[in-house]
């Protein structure tokens, strides 16, 4: 039984460390402008979608190869939602930046139906024996790579943020987009930086969801349930706090089919959304009044 225990608890960490990446990306946004992107989801599905075509005809690319592009795309999708939606509404209110990324993301959700239909798909990848480690856990080749490549992510991020110009110009931005504006950042490139950021963590966290599952229109809308979830459990506007909240969603989660149902497994994140929003609406770690 123990064993048992340690097995959910290690498949939570992986689940946790891929939807840190997704609250980062949302928490980022929110921490700068102020707003929850709602179409993030979808950036986190097209990141897993985007690969298809790279992996097939006529390109037959591996998978670690055809990410690049698919990532490139993403980015791209990202940018043009601040560009074209977000920039020309940011100085209206909240709610109207809100309806807005909820329209966007119905709109890019239909678009891959369009494109990829509505049927599961994956990536036609072979199942791989686990590896075998003490106290009877196992895990799988692809599992050590998602949680390799999640950790160098996010070092990446914490590196930025704290040794780097741009980092410092973005944790300004956070504390007063106006103020930063007045000194001298360039709010263009803070502007950029912020959304190419969320949505590369979007991407990549969207492509190892898809190593480990099936691909459907809807993965991006559950996946930002989660990473809304997380968002609220470590505070918005604190990266560090996701990347914990992420962590305790994916444990809670996964140690629930313990006592669960796996089809109720989905259902921890919405209870923790109610229950930080009835008690604890700003966090464990509070909202912040910048990025931390």
């Amino acid at each position: 039984m123990t064993a048992y225990y340690l097995q959910l608890t290690a498949n939570g960490l992986i689940a946790g460390f891929i939807y840190a990446m997704f609250a980062v990306g949302l928490t980022l946004v929110y921490g700068v402008f102020r707003f929850i992107n709602f179409a993030h989801g979808e950036l986190i599905a097209w990141g897993a979608y985007l690969p298809l075509l790279f992996i097939g005809p006529p390109f037959f690319l591996p998978l670690w190869l055809a990410a690049i592009p698919a990532l490139a795309g993403v980015v791209a999708i990202g940018i043009a939602q601040d560009r074209l939606v977000y920039t020309p509404l940011r100085q209206k209110d909240r709610i109207t930046l809100l309806i807005a990324s909820i329209g966007l993301s119905y709109l890019l959700r239909n678009l891959l139906r369009l494109i990829w239909g509505s049927e599961l798909t994956t990536y036609g990848r072979e199942l791989t024996r686990g590896i075998r480690l003490p106290a009877g856990v196992s895990i799988t080749p692809v599992q050590i790579a998602m949680i390799g490549t999640a950790l160098i992510s996010l070092g990446f991020l914490y590196f930025l943020l704290t040794r780097t110009l741009v980092g410092k110009q973005l944790r300004a931005a956070a504390d007063n987009l106006e103020l930063a504006g007045i000194i001298g950042i360039d709010m263009r490139r803070v502007s950029v930086t912020v959304w190419t950021l969320a949505a590369l963590f979007a991407g990549i966290g969207g492509i190892l969801t898809a190593l480990d599952t099936n691909l459907e229109p809807l993965m991006g809308l559950t996946n930002l349930l989660k990473a809304f979830a997380a968002v609220l459990l470590g505070g918005a506007g604190n990266v560090w706090g996701a990347l914990l909240g992420g962590l305790c969603i994916g444990i809670t989660e996964n140690l629930s089919v313990a006592f669960f149902s796996p089809g109720y497994k989905d259902f921890v994140s919405f209870l923790l959304i109610i229950l930080m929003l009835l008690f604890r609406p700003r966090g464990i770690f509070g909202i912040t009044d910048g990025m931390r």
